[in-house]
């Protein structure tokens, strides 16, 4: 078994190695895939140094599955390659997430959609991810009307350029930035590019990608998109209509109970989910579960995961485990 990693150099890239070590993947041979100024450096898995190498090394390589978390372009440009060699991709980036011809994918929610034709596999944006993980199963039992959610990102998700800005302010040094603006001590509602309809590519994302893992194009979603100058994970403060009704007690016991959930809610010990509590964990951690006084079938939650973590390394590596497991590359 041979797995290229795309993009290894990256904050991602480096987060799918350890994913792959710290889960024990049954890999034989990993390879180190970046772009032409990272080819010839030298990172370690599993004790073992490895070298950076291009993209038609590594396609000549034959690996049967390839992660990429190298962007959009990059996924674009080279993903249909790696597949038309026969290479099962997965694909950390939005290039198809959207695209009608491929699956986007979830693997507690619907990874049973996936069969060996899927050459290009799409793992959905952060925040989403860890959104529809914590709600799949209340969506099953009581059928979500409509989703307002404010997320509080963390600079990871943009990159090591912008921890290093929000370091390097804190530390009171110039250097590049990231941001239009200062990050640290500061909050700033714009997370990828503005859209004409005023939400940005972020908050659409989360519109859309919600409507195709769930398969239900009748969940209305709203959303604003948050940085702010944290690293560890994401946070997302969730309101939920249901079209049934539901007690408390039914909710907390179906969140119990979901996979990749973990209930952190006990206010009277001031117990809640912080992104400091979900930093290197593949969890989503959902807390300030309460009802919304002002509407019927509504319901408040705050849900907080590691958004390099199941918002993207682990959920491809667990896309990866289900296609070997199943027998689909």
């Amino acid at each position: 078994m041979k797995v290229a990693v795309v993009g290894a150099t990256g904050l991602v890239g480096g987060e799918i190695l350890k994913v792959l070590e710290e889960r024990n993947f049954p890999v034989d041979e990993v390879l180190l895939v970046a772009s032409e100024k990272s080819i010839g450096t030298k990172k370690t898995f599993k004790g073992k140094e490895l070298t950076v190498m291009g993209v038609k090394e590594a396609i000549a390589a034959k690996p049967e599955i390839a992660i990429f978390s190298a962007g959009g372009s990059t996924s674009l440009a080279e993903a249909p390659n790696f597949a038309a060699a026969g290479i099962t991709v997965i694909d950390n980036s939005s290039a198809w997430r959207m695209d009608p011809t491929k699956k986007l994918v979830v693997p507690e929610i619907n990874a049973k959609e996936l069969t060996k034709a899927d050459k290009i596999i799409a793992n959905p944006n952060c925040s989403t991810i860890q959104m529809v993980v914590a709600l799949n199963e209340l969506h099953k039992a009581f059928k979500i009307k409509r989703i307002v959610v404010s997320t509080y990102q963390s600079v990871t998700g943009t990159g090591k350029k912008a921890v290093d800005q929000l370091m390097n302010e804190r530390a009171g040094k110039a250097g590049e930035m990231a941001y239009p603006y200062k990050i640290d001590l500061n909050v700033i509602p714009h997370i990828d590019v503005f859209t004409e309809n005023g939400y940005t590519k972020e908050e659409m994302k989360m519109v859309k990608e919600t409507k195709k893992i769930f398969g239900d194009d009748s969940v209305k979603v709203t959303a604003t998109t948050v940085r702010i100058p944290v690293m560890g994970g994401h946070s997302e403060s969730v309101n939920v209509e249901f079209a049934k009704d539901f007690t408390l007690e039914e909710v907390y016991a179906i969140l119990e109970k979901t996979p990749g959930v973990i209930v952190v809610d006990d206010v009277k010990n001031l117990k809640y989910p912080m992104p400091q509590d979900a930093h290197q964990k593949d969890e989503v951690l959902v807390g300030r579960i309460r009802l919304d006084e002002t509407q019927e079938r509504t319901l408040n939650m705050w849900i907080v995961a590691d958004n390099l973590r199941k918002g993207a390394a682990t959920n491809a590596v667990q896309i990866a485990e289900y296609l070997l497991a199943h027998d689909l590359v």
